[in-house]
């Protein structure tokens, strides 16, 4: 836990952060409206003894009293899937419509890119896109488990991606959901801290900026593109959306969301950030009980 003392000077009430971090993660997951109703979930979790709780921002979104939620009837036969609270907030901002075309840009294991699927009824197409090719198996059994059809699976590395017999710039709306040094995930994975260092943060940083320049440009002009991240460090958010403001035509938006937050930083360490970036949303674990994340909106230009 050392590590997130860097950030003591964004955090307020960075003993309640702290203490936040420490504590285990509650056991989340996310109805798939594709094959089941909120109401039907819920009966079959009612059926097996399995106890559940709304959460108030969203009818799809249940805390669960079970440490194995994959093992119930109810994950079996894909009416629920495991998916932590804050990995719901992107594609929920992204807000794609049925008959759009979407692109995940990094969607292995395909929580998100399955959550896209269903917010679009399962209508129009979602490219699945993840560089490694390990990964690619879950999220293949994942849309599949989950009765996705719209669905379709490719493997490049998101900096260079292409896709014929698409045009370029061809995406409605395209998801940004980055490899990152995962410091949001410290509750769900106590050892993530382990091999942490600024040299890996830096590294990870340069792939991000790249992944979000391409998905600006694979996007229509006035198409909405979200980037998301699991992590604290600014060197990997408001560093990232900085740079893709001085490089390509987009703009970030404001965007409401039901769950406390935080804008986005303008300085760190010495560095100066352009001043839209606190249009961007900062969701700390002591505010929601919940995992760390940071989550932005942009528009790309006509």
């Amino acid at each position: 836990m050392e590590t997130l003392e860097r950030y003591e000077p964004l955090v307020a009430e960075f003993d309640a952060f702290r203490e936040a971090c420490r504590r285990p993660l509650p056991s989340v997951v996310r109805v798939n409206t594709v094959k089941a109703t909120p109401d039907r979930a819920k009966r079959a979790l009612d059926e097996e003894g399995v106890g559940w709780t709304d959460r108030e921002w969203s009818d799809t979104v249940l805390e669960l009293d079970t440490d194995s939620p994959g093992s119930t009837w109810a994950s079996f036969h894909g009416w629920i899937n495991g998916q932590e609270e804050v990995s719901a907030i992107p594609a929920e901002v992204l807000a794609p419509e049925p008959g759009e075309r979407v692109w995940d840009a990094c969607a292995a294991p395909g929580s998100k890119t399955t959550q896209l699927a269903a917010l679009m009824d399962d209508e129009g197409l979602v490219v699945a896109n993840d560089n490694n090719l390990g990964r690619l198996s879950a999220l293949r059994f994942n849309t599949e488990r989950l009765g996705i059809t719209n669905t379709v699976v490719t493997n490049q590395d998101a900096r260079n991606f292409s896709l014929k017999p698409f045009d370029f710039r061809e995406f409605d709306r395209t998801l940004v959901d980055v490899p990152c040094s995962c410091e949001g995930t410290v509750r769900k994975n106590p050892t993530t801290l382990d091999d942490w260092s600024l040299d890996h943060i830096r590294s990870v940083a340069g792939v991000q900026k790249g992944i979000l320049r391409r998905a600006i440009q694979a996007t229509k002009p006035g198409g909405t593109v979200v980037y998301s991240t699991c992590t604290f460090a600014p060197e990997e958010n408001e560093a990232v959306l900085d740079h893709a403001l001085s490089e390509e035509d987009c703009r970030l938006v404001e965007f409401d969301f039901p769950l406390d937050s935080r804008p986005g930083v303008t300085e760190w360490d010495g560095e100066e950030y352009d001043e839209s970036v606190r249009k961007a949303k900062r969701f700390y674990p002591h505010h929601n009980d919940t995992g760390g994340f940071f989550c932005a909106k942009l528009e790309v230009g006509e």
